[in-house]
């Protein structure tokens, strides 16, 4: 019965075994390195920024980057608000603020206390 369960345990955990990688491809062959983007478009840069300023350009790519993610987690937030799932307790313990007490849509940004608001703004401005 013991070699039973250890082989059916062993058995089990190959299952979470990690697969074997096989070599894929991909016809775009993006680098993150070079400037542009993918053929036939090639560099779209109307304001001549590459060149009269490319060691802004990385820092560019990131600050792109951090605005997606922001906008993505900002997406989620409406969606999961707009359907009524709140968190339990107080926002504002002071303003005796509860969480389901925030309105859906454009109209929670005024129930939010100033200081609520400052403190969004300057977690974002990191």
């Amino acid at each position: 019965m013991k070699l039973f369960v250890a082989a059916l345990l062993v058995a089990s955990a190959a299952a979470f075994a990690p697969a074997p990688a096989s070599k894929a491809t991909t016809s775009l062959q993006v680098s993150e390195i070079e400037l542009g983007v993918t053929e036939p478009l090639g560099v779209y840069d109307p304001l001549g920024w590459l060149e009269s300023e490319p060691e802004a350009f990385e820092r560019r790519r990131a600050v792109e980057r951090k605005h997606g993610r922001v906008a993505m987690a900002a997406v989620v937030g409406v969606i999961v608000h707009n359907n009524h799932i709140v968190f339990d307790g107080y926002l504002s313990t002071s303003a005796n603020l509860k969480f389901s007490d925030v309105p859906t849509g454009i109209a929670g940004i005024s129930a939010i206390p100033t200081a609520g608001i400052a403190q969004i703004l300057a977690f974002f401005a990191l």
